[in-house]
């Protein structure tokens, strides 16, 4: 066997992967080179206008490289009792969507790993990449943890900050989080496989929650202040993406600005459009100050910059959204 750069001979190690979105992909492929025994991910779901069933990106990637794809409607007992069979020494979970029972743990030599895409404690749960930027916060990070009884509080074994930039979207850093996390989840495999990973329990005072994504979060509430429409501007995309309505018709709002600040706004109620500026956007009231909409796209049609939009539709110069 290869020797590590301390010295320790490394194990071969039996890893079970399990992951579903295209979030999981750069996980999978760091794990070349492994004894992939298996790939767990979703059931094959209807998409497009004729429910046609897809694939998960990760089955897709799997079966390109000739894995075993194991897609369960769920983890009992039946079906951790058929995977024991496979004699596996590791889980490696990277977004999967389920929770795991002890008794499905219990099939693993060495436990499970779990890449979660915040800086555990902080931001628990099924949404960390939108809550950190409908929070503002300047850095984020991806955390590879030990997979535990409670969601997302087991042991920390290696964990990096990533800074967030102004015009950050769910969009362009879910990618770079995810090459984050498989970078990471190597060096973590190799350290256990070589018998010298370390461990660090984390802070239960700093734990925060973040809950799993709706479409009505989406609806912007032109009551708040403009920043914070901005960000969920960003936030929400590419789901469920920051929408309000005007002519009876959903409008996403796929890009803004909120207006400087100083810069006097003419009065209008939340909501109302109360300018055109051939640079700057849509000028839309939004709390006490306005938040320029910068691209958009009415239901059942393109999206557009704002200037095609107004050519198209002049009438949004004089509307009210989100009536």
């Amino acid at each position: 066997m290869p020797e590590t750069l301390t010295g320790t001979l490394a194990e071969a190690v039996r890893i079970v992967f399990a992951g579903t979105p295209e979030f999981a992909v750069p996980a999978l492929d760091a794990l070349a080179g492994e004894e992939l025994c298996a790939v767990l991910t979703a059931p094959d779901r209807p998409a497009g206008r004729r429910g046609t069933p897809q694939a998960p990106p990760v089955k897709r990637r799997a079966a390109a490289r000739g894995l075993v794809v194991l897609q369960p409607q769920r983890i009992g007992r039946s079906f951790s009792a058929e995977l024991a069979a496979l004699q596996p020494d590791l889980l490696v979970a990277v977004a999967y969507g389920k929770i795991f029972r002890p008794y499905f743990l219990d099939v693993f030599a060495r436990g499970g790993v779990n890449v979660h895409p915040s800086l555990l404690p902080e931001l628990r749960g099924p949404a960390p990449i939108p809550a950190a930027i409908l929070a503002g916060a300047a850095r984020t990070g991806v955390t590879v943890q030990r997979l535990a009884a409670a969601v997302d509080a087991g042991d920390i074994l290696a964990q990096k900050v990533v800074a967030l930039g102004r015009s950050e979207t769910s969009a362009s850093l879910a990618p770079r989080l995810a090459q984050v996390g498989a970078d990471l989840l190597r060096e973590v495999v190799d350290a256990i496989a070589a018998g010298r990973e370390t461990a660090r329990a984390q802070e239960e005072s700093a734990a925060t929650w973040c809950g799993l994504l709706s479409k009505e979060q989406g609806r912007i509430d032109w009551r708040q202040p403009a920043d914070a429409i901005e960000r969920a501007v960003r936030a929400y995309q590419p789901w469920p993406r920051a929408f309000t309505t005007w002519a009876g018709r959903q409008l996403a709002i796929l890009a803004a600005a909120p207006v400087a600040d100083g810069t006097a706004m003419p009065a209008g109620a939340p909501g109302q459009v109360v300018g055109v500026d051939k640079r700057l956007g849509i000028l839309v009231r939004a709390g006490r100050h306005g938040l320029w909409v910068r691209e958009l796209q009415l239901q059942g049609k393109k999206p557009l910059q704002w200037q095609a939009f107004v050519n198209g539709h002049p009438g949004i110069a004089r509307a009210r959204l989100g009536e």
